[in-house]
């Protein structure tokens, strides 16, 4: 069985309430109004990209797929519902037998996008596609952001891996969703065992400064580590003389040490001198590996630092600054009465200050140059142009409420260095700058 089958015991039973209140008042008035059942199109979509970021990365796609499932107002969510009036007795009819049948489409997760792409697409009735909005948001809005961090710093790491370890950063759930999404923008394994029994992601660890202040010196803390874990393990050697560590560390383990940890100092000055001393003892195959609030710049500082990995919480689990990416769940197109094959037609927010939307049900398609690599996110509510037909972007998820798009998670993470790497090369410098790609509207 996959670990991912499993479930923790953490994950709740309905992820109904993972909602804004507004989402079943705007239910009932619309049951009342005889409007509910109105065929509707929802699109996800960010108007810019975080400043300076110059593509972003789809994530959580898999998470949503579960949430949509998971979507029941089982009796003692009801209840809840009955219990603060929130909603009348008609509604609560109507949401016990809630299941969401329609259809989703979206890129698939991994795939980057860019201001306006359609990211995800929500068809059905409005009453079943609209009270989702939320949880969909914020699923994609976490996981996008903390996996276009994770993009970044495998990027700048280039073929050194990368160890999620933000797990005592954020919230002890959102931990698990983080660790997922870094893997999918690039990172190698996890601290968090919540997301290994989740999601199968491999997990690393080996010890903290605690368990050396525990023994009586840094010698017993070591050998009870390496007579515990074996020769192969990491020894942390910052918790008081780094050289003096290093030196106790291949007298103890031998030249056959695994790694040691810096997790403090002057990283790029103590990695040289570290690798120096591990080759005079012997212990050439001995790696380095670095920790102490790092993010996208701090790794791409330590390029030419004989560094072997990166261990990468705050900064990672946070986005880099960016913990959010402005997705929005805007309704683009309805028919004006019920029925599955009512013909649509477009809507729009008309507004100041750049929150203005686009109307119509979307493709996406990206056009590449003559020598393949991607120049253009064309987004369009006609018909596709035939040299765009092979390039289109958007994929089935969800057909008549039963998903059809799960796919392993190496799979994910795989597609997202594909499509960085069809990118112009300019997608990869750590620089602000503007969009990598154009978004052109047909």
């Amino acid at each position: 069985m996959n670990a991912a089958d499993l479930r923790l015991p953490v994950d709740v039973p309905s992820t109904a309430l993972f909602t804004d209140r507004y989402e079943l008042t705007m239910l009932q008035a619309a049951l009342r109004s005889g409007t509910a059942d109105r065929r509707s199109v929802f699109e996800v979509f960010t108007r810019r990209l975080p400043e300076g970021r110059r593509y972003g990365v789809v994530a959580g796609t898999g998470r949503v797929l579960d949430a949509v499932e998971n979507f029941r107002f089982d009796s003692g969510v009801l209840d809840f519902l009955a219990a603060q009036r929130i909603v009348d007795e008609p509604t609560l009819a109507w949401l016990a037998d809630y299941r969401f049948r329609g259809d989703i489409w979206g890129y698939p997760e991994g795939e980057v996008y860019f201001p306006g792409s359609p990211v995800l697409r929500v068809e059905g009735t409005f009453a079943e596609a609209v009270l989702l909005e939320t949880v969909i948001l914020s699923i994609l809005n976490h996981d996008s952001a903390v996996a276009a961090a994770a993009s970044r710093m495998a990027v700048a790491a280039g073929d050194r891996p990368l160890i999620e370890m933000g797990a005592r950063r954020t919230h002890e759930l959102a931990a698990v969703a983080a660790s997922r999404a870094a893997y999918v923008g690039g990172f190698t394994s996890t601290s968090d065992l919540a997301a290994g029994f989740r999601y199968s992601i491999p997990t690393v660890g080996t010890s903290a400064h605690a368990f050396t202040l525990l023994h009586d010196s840094e010698r017993d803390a070591f050998t009870a580590q390496v007579d515990s874990l074996g020769g192969g393990t990491t020894l942390l050697v910052d918790t008081y003389d780094v050289a003096e560590a290093v030196r106790t560390a291949v007298e103890i383990a031998g030249p056959e040490l695994g790694a040691v940890r810096i997790d403090s100092g002057d990283l790029l000055l103590l990695a040289h001198r570290v690798r120096q001393q591990l080759d005079d003892l012997g212990a050439a195959k001995t790696k380095i590996v670095v920790t102490s609030d790092l993010d996208e710049y701090a790794i791409a500082s330590l390029a030419a630092a004989p560094v072997d990995a990166y261990g990468v919480g705050t900064q990672l689990v946070t986005g880099s600054g960016h913990p959010t990416c402005s997705m929005v769940y805007k309704l683009v197109a309805r028919a004006d009465e019920p029925g599955p094959n009512a013909p649509l037609r477009p809507v729009a927010k008309k507004s100041m200050g750049g929150k203005a939307s686009i109307g119509g049900r979307k493709w996406a398609a990206r056009r590449p140059d003559a020598a393949g690599v991607a120049e253009a996110e064309v987004v369009g509510t006609g018909p596709v142009p035939p040299e765009l037909a092979d390039h289109q972007l958007i994929v089935e998820l969800v057909r008549g409420g039963e998903v059809v798009a799960r796919e392993p998670l190496d799979t994910v993470r795989e597609r997202h260095a594909a499509a960085r790497a069809g990118l112009p090369l300019s997608a990869t410098q750590l620089s602000r700058g503007e969009p990598v790609l154009p978004t052109e509207y047909l």
